[in-house]
């Protein structure tokens, strides 16, 4: 693969411990490798902006468990992005979708992706987190369907924060069930220069990473 892996790279640190001087480590190392973006929380995004405004800022909404109110999601999210963040990675429903409330999953996710953009008056690229550890396999399937029919950019697989990451036979089967386009991110648990080539040349567009090999 000749393309430099880091450009796919959401470079990550999502911890609850992080500390400013982590957050201005993390972006220095983004900056001089290339990184996609820093995927960082909603806390630090106007700190990031201000010391590296070029640099294309990722937070989360939602996160880690997914079943916040629309209204709270939509919230953080508005923010965020009023503070320098031009992508953001959203945690599903889960509570929903296991319900059986697809229809709901998707609204939230079409509705988001509509009103982060008429609230800030900015294009903003939203990754939904399907969270597979929690699914079956024909979970994983259908609920990549659903995101690959809303608004939305992206299918993520994982927070980092459930009982597993990403794993290549999650992607074979969103891979499977994407029909119009929607890209994929690998994230949790990938931390071998080899396994990123893997994910990249399955089909995934973005490696959400916390350190670089």
């Amino acid at each position: 693969m000749n393309t430099n892996i880091y450009e796919h790279v959401d470079y990550t640190l999502l911890k609850p411990t992080a500390t400013e001087k982590d957050i201005f480590n993390l972006c220095n190392e983004a900056v001089k490798n290339k990184c996609a973006s820093v995927c960082i929380p909603s806390h630090f995004v106007p700190l990031a902006h201000e010391f590296f405004p070029k640099l294309n800022i990722c937070t989360v909404v939602g996160f880690p468990l997914g079943n916040s109110t629309y209204k709270t999601k939509m919230t953080e999210a508005v923010l965020a992005v009023n503070n320098g963040a031009e992508e953001v990675d959203m945690v599903m429903n889960i509570s929903l979708f296991k319900n059986g409330n697809y229809h709901a999953v998707k609204d939230e996710i079409d509705n988001l992706c509509i009103d982060i953009e008429a609230e800030t008056n900015r294009e903003v690229t939203v990754k939904v987190i399907i969270e597979t550890c929690y699914l079956t396999d024909e979970e994983i399937a259908f609920a990549t369907k659903i995101v690959d029919k809303s608004l939305a950019d992206y299918v993520k697989t994982s927070t980092g924060f459930g009982t597993r990451g990403a794993s290549f036979h999650d992607i074979e089967i969103m891979k499977a069930n994407i029909e119009r386009g929607t890209k994929i991110k690998a994230s949790g648990g990938i931390r071998t220069k080899e396994d990123m080539i893997v994910y990249l040349e399955m089909g995934c567009d973005r490696i959400g990473a916390s350190k670089l090999p």
